[in-house]
């Protein structure tokens, strides 16, 4: 994949428009994974933030949004999707450093530098384990290629001390999440996110410090959406939930340790 054509791609709106991205109109597209994800950082203005795996840019550029005077950089796979992030930075006034490459074998001067904080959004499946994407990008960004493990190590490697890591991801993958944080990242906090009330989480934040020493702590789910089940072609999200979407807030999240 050497890049999109335009008419291979559609811009959407995200935050309300404070972020107006490019994406491919057949292949991964963001939804509110990324947009959660970033709500989750409680990033500070001159703090530095690596992005792993960054796609088009929308969880980093949603970060950016809601917190200038970020020191950012993002690491993409895929050539044509780190192109994408570059001119989505650029069309959203934004700095943003880019680096195509494979995150386990990042170039000289990103593994000389050290990071506040490092988000992740990693590929939901093991190898084999979901129906296979038509599309290159979306298999890619579906389908795991490089261990979850190596994504935690990079990223406490990444870490500067008392740096943190957030990671979104499936809930069945949290045994796996757990083992790579042994050893490299302490004072881990879960948030699961659930659809509604009564529902199994499907998604988790993970949150882990570098250097942390408290003991890990399971929070309650946050309910994104109002009721128990979806009753009409509408949205439905608490309002919580809809400034985080729409107003660029801060994720909900219990004090830091």
């Amino acid at each position: 994949m050497t890049g999109f054509q335009d008419t291979e791609l559609s811009r959407n709106n995200f935050l309300g428009g404070k972020v107006r991205l490019w994406q491919p109109v057949s292949g991964y597209r963001a939804g509110i994974d990324p947009v959660l994800l970033a709500a989750a950082v409680p990033a500070t203005r001159g703090q530095a933030v690596l992005e792993l795996g960054c796609g088009a840019g929308a969880a980093i550029l949603c970060l950016l949004a809601r917190v200038p005077g970020l020191r950012a950089a993002g690491v993409e796979l895929q050539p044509a999707y780190a192109a994408l992030a570059r001119k989505n930075a650029a069309e959203n006034t934004q700095t943003l450093r880019v680096i195509q490459g494979d995150l386990s074998a990042l170039p000289d001067a990103v593994r000389q530098e050290q990071f506040d904080h490092v988000i992740a959004n990693p590929p939901y499946f093991r190898a084999g384990a979901h129906s296979p994407a038509e599309d290159t990008g979306r298999q890619v960004a579906l389908g795991e290629r490089t261990p979850l493990d190596r994504w935690i190590e990079v990223a406490a490697k990444r870490l500067a001390p008392r740096g943190y890591l957030h990671m979104i991801q499936r809930a069945e993958r949290l045994p796996d999440m757990l083992n790579a944080c042994s050893g490299r990242l302490g004072s881990i906090e879960v948030l699961p996110l659930s659809a509604r009330i009564g529902r199994a989480p499907e998604l988790l934040i993970l949150r882990a410090r570098k250097g942390g020493k408290a003991a890990f702590r399971l929070h309650a789910p946050l309910i994104l959406h109002e009721g128990t089940r979806h009753v009409q072609d509408a949205e439905s999200y608490r309002q919580d939930i809809t400034a985080v979407l729409r107003d660029a807030a801060e994720l909900p999240w219990p004090k830091l340790r």
